[in-house]
């Protein structure tokens, strides 16, 4: 009985803790005040036939806080990297000079800000779904266990503890939020 209870802790612990994970990814996809190179993780370039991640064929860094290099291995791929950064939907517009490609990071308005924090807000409701959907799952196997011989009092201190971790995770992406909130609403 307690090997069961120490799995539902562990798989409720290991899903909450990938809602954090996966939303603290999805948080560096929304570009705050200042260029990064992380901005471009999402695009993938056709390098010889194949969908290539950016960094896997030039190097991509900051020259200063509103430009983002980019510098490819093989000059062949300058003009299919400046066209996979046009296609990313990410609204950049790069520069081709001939050796390297240059992308200015343009200035957010007030209205593109609030707009940032509505969709990093969206993305931490989404994590929170997540931890509360470990937590009913938890609470599921604790009853199924109760059916099986857990005692009443045994079941809801798992509930009881469960929900301390939830509350937990639930903080932390309320800190993680907040600080992602600052960063875009920072001028």
């Amino acid at each position: 009985m307690e090997e069961e209870i120490e799995f539902i802790f562990d798989s409720a612990k290991e899903l909450m803790s990938k809602a954090i994970s996966h939303l603290e990814k999805n948080l560096t996809k929304i570009r705050a005040g200042k260029a990064s190179p992380s901005m471009l993780d999402t695009v993938f370039v056709d390098y010889y036939g194949s969908q290539t991640p950016l960094s896997q064929v030039a190097n991509v860094g900051t020259m200063d806080a509103r430009t983002i290099t980019v510098q490819p291995w093989e000059k062949a791929m300058l003009e299919p990297i400046e066209r996979a950064i046009i296609n990313s939907n990410l609204g950049l517009n790069p520069q081709n000079n001939g050796e390297m490609i240059m992308i200015n990071v343009p200035q957010l308005t007030e209205e593109r800000r609030r707009d940032l924090a509505k969709q990093a807000k969206a993305e931490a409701e989404d994590a929170k779904v997540g931890v509360r959907n470990a937590r009913r799952d938890a609470n599921d196997e604790v009853k199924k266990l109760e059916k099986y011989g857990l005692s009443e009092d045994r079941a809801k201190d798992l509930e009881a503890e469960i929900q301390k971790m939830t509350d937990t995770h639930g903080t932390q992406i309320d800190e993680i939020l907040a600080k992602k909130e600052a960063d875009i609403m920072k001028v």
